[in-house]
Order: C-alpha cells, then structure tokens, then sequence
C-alpha cells in the first residue's frame, strides 16, 4: 500500500491501477484529491499523503510521502478524524494568512497502522473513559457508562480503532502480569497459533526416519554441536569442523521441509516475521511443536538441515570452496556459551567421551574463528555492548538486572554463521539479502559534534572505517568505549532487506543474507525457498517465489522493528513497576542523551532502566546520583532529578 501511495503522491503513477487498489483510487477521485491526466493520476496539490504521528498533547504531525516536502504538516486535535499514530492518511491543507505553520486537516484514514489500541480505564469529568496507552489521549468507548462501572476502574481493554467497541478485556493496570498482553497488544502481535495451523504442525510428527530422505546426504556420522543461551528451546544451527581438511559444517534447520508457502503456517509466521523473546518466554514465529521440537537440532536424535560445507585454505583461512547439501544430521551435544567459555579457558571439569571428541575439533574452530574475526575487522568494525537480562519473579515483577556481555563463546559462532550467510548470498543475484548503507556526512558530522563535548576529537576523513577506529581508540582511553559504540551505532542506517545486494557496510561485505535463522526469522525462510529452486535449476518456481520480494522485504522489515520494540516495550514496563516502588530513593544512573530532552540509563543495583531527568546542562556520559520522584505505569516514564554530579 505505502508503495502504490508513494507513486501516487508523486504523480508517477503510470497504467492499469491493480484491482486491489481500484476502490481508493476511485474514492478518492470522488474527493478531487487525485485526478487522472495523460500521463496516469496526479495528486491534487492541496492535498497531501503521508504517515501521521500524534504527541501526548494530542496534536498530529504529518510525515508527508513526498520525498521534495521536508517540513512535517501540523494537524490539530479536532481535525485528526479518528487517526492514530501510525496511520497512513489523506489530508488537505489549511491555508491562513495569520498561522505561522503549515497545517492540514485529515478527511481520510487510507490504512489503518493498527486495527485496534489499547486502553485503560479512568474517570474523567464525571464519566468513565479510555486513556490510549500509545498516546495518553482519551476516548470514548462505544459503550454503556452502566456497563463500564461493572469492570475496575484501570481495566485494560483493547478497542476497535473503527467504532471504538471493546473487543478484549486484557486485564487490571494494577496487575504486572497484564504487561505481556499490553505490550503484544500495542503491535499487533498474537502469542497463540490457529488450530489450524497447530494440526498443520502436528501432522509432521515429532521424529524424523531417515529412510524417506535417500537423496539426502547422511551426516549423522558427524558429531555436530550446537552452542546457544542457556534458556534456549529451539536450536536453528549446528557446527562440526573437519580439522584436518579445514572444512566447516554449518548446519541449519531445513525450515521449508515442514512449512509450505500458502499454508497456515506459512501465512501466520509471514504475519509475525520474527519470534519475540520477552524475559520470562519467547513468542515464537513458528508454533512449538516445528520450533522446538521436529525442526530444532536437538541432541541426539535425526534432523533434517540445510548445511554449507566450508572449505578454508589453512594458511590464508580464504574460502576456497562452498557447497550446499540437503542433509541429516544427529547433533551429538547441547551446550550452552559459558560451558563453552569454561571449555576456551582450559576449565573442562567432568567431561564424557563426547565431550573429549567435540573438544578435539572445537579449540582448533575457535583459533580459525579468531584469525577470521581478525581479518573480517580490517574491513569492519567491533562494536562493545551488553545485553540486560531481566529476572522476574512468579508474579512477572523485576527482581533483578544482569549484564551479558559478547564472550569468546559468542564469537566463535558468529563468525562461522557469517560465514554460512555471506556464502548464501553469492549464490542469488536476487531474492533477500541483508543490505546496510554508507553512513550519511550529516549524520557523521553530528556524531563528531557530540564527541567533541565529551573530549574526542577527530576530524573526518573520506576512510570512514578507518575514522570510526580513532574514535574508539579514543574512547578506550577514557574507558567510555561502550558508550560511544551506541553513540556510533545511532549515526549509522538501520540494517535491512533488500531484494537487491547492495553490501553491507558494517560488517564489511559486499554481499551479505540472512541464512542461519529460519526458525526464527521469516527472511531466512523465503532465502532457503530460494536456494532450493536454484539448487534444482526450477527457474518456473525460482521466478514465482520473486513475484512479491520488494513487499515481502519491506514487511520483514517492518516487523522486525516492531519485534524488537514488543520486547523493550515489556522490558520499560518491568522497570516503571519497579521504580514506583522506589520513589524518592537515590540511585546511581549515567547520562546518554542530551539533545532533545535529558535520558539517563540506570547504572545501580537494577541497571537499563530508562530515566527521564529533570534537570538541564548536564554532559553527555556524565555520572549522575539522581532521586526517583515519578514512575508512570501505563505510559512506563520514569523521571528523576539530579542530587549530585559527577558520581
């Protein structure tokens, strides 16, 4: 849809207009907001096509498509028509001699960003409203102040955004366990499967006979590993290394075996995109049953995979050959990183046979994988940063905080699974690849700009990697390393699908995919669909599973987006929870922004949590000890006021 409105709002809108969009056309036509010329449909100049966002004051502001139309178009309350963040709307503009900014009004919600919103209940001038969770704006709800009172007030409904109608009562605000659902809920996302997808599922059985799969290569022989988090269920990928021929196996869940295009499954794991992974479950793309079980390479027992046979020169570590075979393999062991941390540190403790055979071949992988990472950063860059865990207890309140940070273990299997991804995508001139552009100069000279307040300085050069790599040399110095990479990481595009390879400027490569994670990933899926009709030479299918790429390319996108933010959504809303707890308690933070409004991130005994400060003039980076005077439960704000500097 936003595709089609692009060319429609820039007028290159040529031809037959597909069957689906015809009715919107027509429509608006009806409006005189678009009439049709020689050339195709233009766009009347008074009106205007874009994505609108609405501040907590409940003004809107619209992104307009138009690539030429820099200034965002500001929309009053009483002319938003029913939008909501997110929408895609036909506006038309309202010309005044007296405003000092330009303005619109909405007269059409083109598509709807989400179905429905999220609520909660509250008494305003004497009735019974709904306070939108995204943007704290009221609503009435489509029913009975009567029926209203017979549910607590703070109850979480989810509405209709059509007629404001309660389709779901999700639960109490009071409740942290109703978080889950107002998370899930903001995006869209559904944890349960069909029945028909779950029977869909099912009928694949929960083993595999490895005597239906003769044209299959039998790699069982091999005494594959698997190494993820501990709390791990589904296991996409497996790694055996041949140390005396130098060649790496990657193998990969064969996904596709057991998920047809068009099918239930298929339609629904299209829809999720991602599996989602919240502190205390995950939400999986595919149901339980493919993702942790008949597709998850689980320790000793047959599975079917799709695996790269990597042949490294033992010199140079340069590949010299990589094959694709349709496979079986029997993973030998499940471990998990900081067994194989123990493992790196010569810290083997009680180990069996299996063990000591997996061993043998595991030290040799990791010193390749090193010389790879070496060789891969000259190239690319080697961002710090931690993951915050999150323990909660039975309840689903915060109990306590836990740094991650990349290991050893983590390494060693990243650079072979890049390995398997950049050697999937040579293999397609077409299809999905993983793209990330060149930095913008603006961008990069902003990012200059900051680090020039906090002590670095460094001037730009053409060589981007190599100016990136004198910043962080810089930072070392001033043991903020970590802080910067995140600052580093802003100044830089967002990663994301492409039907065309345009490289990948973070990692260094010209061509790069998604091939490791198809239990979890949806683009990974479509990729393994792909290198399967290439493989058998069906350019019928081959061209068919290309007929939507760019759409499929930007909805992964998309939700991959959302996914991420499902997950820090819940994450702020464990962190409010507690913090309301701890009002007017003392804690030690650190600054991390100072451009629009003043963020802290908490750096105490409970770390991550995001601070919003009421102070101003602080320095970015600068050690704070602040007081909690606020903690919002259902927007997740906490504020908080500086009583000492430079902790």
């Amino acid at each position: 849809m936003k595709e089609f409105l692009l060319s429609l709002s820039s007028g290159s809108l040529r031809g037959e207009i597909p069957l689906d969009h015809q009715p919107l056309v027509n429509n608006l036509i009806r409006l005189k907001a678009v009439k049709k010329t020689k050339e195709g449909y233009k766009l009347n100049p008074k009106y205007k096509i874009g994505a609108i966002d609405i501040s907590q004051s409940g003004t809107g502001f619209l992104k307009v498509f138009e690539d030429d139309f820099k200034k965002d178009l500001l929309i009053e309350s009483n002319n938003l028509l029913g939008a909501n963040r997110g929408d895609i709307v036909l506006v038309k503009r309202i010309f005044s001699k007296t405003q000092t900014r330009a303005k619109a009004k909405v007269i059409q919600v083109l598509e709807r960003k989400n179905n429905f919103s999220v609520v909660y209940t509250k008494i305003q001038q004497g009735k019974i409203v709904g306070i939108n969770i995204s943007t704290a704006l009221s609503i009435l709800i489509s029913v009975s102040q009567k029926s209203l009172r017979q549910l607590p007030l703070g109850a979480v409904l989810k509405i209709d955004n059509e007629t404001n109608n309660i389709v779901e009562v999700l639960g109490v605000l009071d409740d942290p366990k109703v978080d889950e659902k107002i998370s899930l809920n903001l995006y869209g996302k559904e944890e349960f499967f069909s029945k028909e997808s779950e029977l869909e599922a099912k009928s694949h059985g929960n083993f595999v006979d490895k005597s239906l799969y003769g044209d299959r290569v039998d790699l069982t022989h091999l005494p594959f590993c698997t190494i993820d988090p501990i709390d791990a269920k589904d296991f996409d990928d497996a790694v055996y290394f041949d140390k005396e021929n130098y060649i790496l196996y990657v193998a990969i869940a064969d996904v596709s075996e057991y998920v047809y295009e068009m099918g239930h499954i298929d339609k629904e794991a299209r829809e999720r995109g991602f599996s989602i992974y919240l502190p205390h479950k995950s939400i999986p793309m595919l149901p339980r049953s493919l993702s942790e079980n008949i597709c998850s390479l689980k320790p000793n027992v047959d599975r079917l995979a799709y695996t790269f046979k990597i042949t490294l020169d033992k010199k140079s570590l340069k590949v010299k050959n990589e094959e694709l075979l349709n496979t079986i393999i029997n993973s030998k062991k499940r471990y998990n990183y900081d067994q194989i941390d123990l493992f790196l540190q010569n810290k083997l403790g009680n180990i069996d046979k299996m063990d000591e055979k997996i061993l043998q071949y595991l030290l040799p992988l990791f010193e390749v994988t090193k010389g790879l990472r070496k060789t891969r950063l000259q190239n690319s860059f080697e961002f710090r940063s931690t993951e915050i865990r999150m323990q909660l207890d039975s309840n689903q309140n915060l109990i306590s905080t836990k740094e991650e940070k990349e290991t050893p273990s983590h390494g060693l299997i990243e650079d072979c699974m890049l390995l398997a991804n950049k050697a999937a995508s040579k293999r397609i001139k077409r299809g999905i690849f993983r793209t990330h552009g060149d930095p913008t100069y603006d961008k990069l000279q902003a990012l200059l700009d900051n680090l020039m307040s906090i002590g670095i300085e460094v001037d730009f050069i053409e060589d981007i990697p190599k100016m990136i790599r004198a910043i962080q040399e810089k930072a070392d110095k001033l043991d903020i390393r970590e802080e910067v990479d995140k600052l580093i990481i802003r100044s830089q595009k967002k990663a994301k699908y492409e039907s065309e390879n345009k490289g990948h400027f973070g990692l260094g490569f010209k061509s790069y995919t998604h091939f490791t994670s198809p239990i979890r990933r949806y683009s990974d899926l479509v990729l393994h669909r792909l290198l399967k009709a290439n493989m058998h030479d069906d350019k019928k299918r081959f061209n068919f599973l290309l007929e939507n790429i760019d759409k499929i390319c930007e909805q992964i996108s998309l939700l991959e987006r959302e996914s991420d933010k499902v997950a820090w959504d819940y994450m702020d809303r464990k962190y409010a929870r507690w913090a309301y707890l701890h009002v007017g308690e003392d804690f030690e933070a650190i600054v991390t922004g100072v451009d629009r409004s003043v963020i802290a991130k908490l750096d105490d005994e409970i770390k991550g949590a995001r601070l919003f400060l009421l102070d101003d003039n602080l320095e970015l980076f600068e050690r704070v000890l602040v007081k909690i005077v606020e903690a919002d439960i259902p927007s997740s704000k906490i504020y908080a006021k500086v009583i000492k500097r430079d902790v």
